[in-house]
């Protein structure tokens, strides 16, 4: 299942959407199986979840079921018991192979306010240009130092297209976007703006907002994220 987290949804942590996801699947009656044991538990297993404060048109989870399901009304079913910005875009049966395996790399909009166009670019150049750009971020085992440059595939910048920015009294904003693999650790978008800070003094005056545009399995030609429901919409491997 794919599904999007938007507007104030962003800020809402991955428990509390597991728990609102849980709520809606047995709102909308779908025959879930549980785990065996002493304390079962509903078989609903999260892929690559986007961080809190994280817009995203591309999480997945997977539902075990008890009976055969038809995955359209399956769909308008939790779709409907879902709070508004919780959208439930797609459903497939799945088949063989792991959806988490797919999930091999991410493309991110980060949407930036205050920031001239040129100096965003010049920021940009010198990060790719950098063979390394070593960042810091406190893990739960303490800060943890990492290359950000390494994980990023591609990196663009370009001004906002909303026909708002850079007139008055709007300010000026450029859109980053980029490709991101995903390893261990993750990076993730606020690591490569502060490798932009490390290497080009590039600091943007406002908060960013972020939204993942996709995630799966990078395609060889164009670099970027494909669909990783597709094995299961073919029926198997291809």
């Amino acid at each position: 299942m794919r599904y999007a987290k938007r507007g104030r949804l962003r800020f809402t942590s991955h428990r509390d959407i597991s728990r609102a996801l849980e709520r809606a699947v047995r709102r909308a009656g779908i025959p879930v199986a549980y785990s065996a044991g002493f304390s079962p538990h509903p078989k609903i297993s999260y892929a690559g979840a986007a961080p809190t404060g994280v817009a995203s048109e591309a999480e997945y989870l997977e539902i075990g079921v008890s009976r055969a399901c038809d995955p359209q009304r399956l769909r308008a079913d939790l779709d409907s018991s879902l709070p508004p910005g919780l959208d439930v875009l797609d459903v497939v049966e799945a088949h063989a192979g792991s959806l988490a395996d797919r999930l091999e790399g991410s493309m991110w909009e980060v949407r930036l306010t205050g920031v001239d166009p040129g100096e965003a670019a010049s920021a940009v150049a010198a990060f790719l240009a950098a063979p390394s750009v070593e960042v810091e971020r406190l893990t739960k085992k303490g800060m943890r130092a990492f290359d950000a440059r390494q994980a990023v595939q591609t990196l663009t910048v370009a001004a906002a297209a909303d026909g708002t920015a850079g007139q008055e009294p709007f300010p000026s904003c450029v859109i980053l976007r980029m490709v991101v693999r995903h390893e261990t650790p993750a990076v993730r978008p606020d690591d490569v703006l502060m490798g932009l800070r490390l290497v080009a003094g590039f600091a943007p005056p406002s908060p960013p907002a972020v939204t993942r545009l996709a995630q799966g399995p990078l395609d060889a030609m164009t670099g970027e994220p494909a669909d990783p429901l597709e094995l299961d919409r073919v029926g198997g491997d291809l």
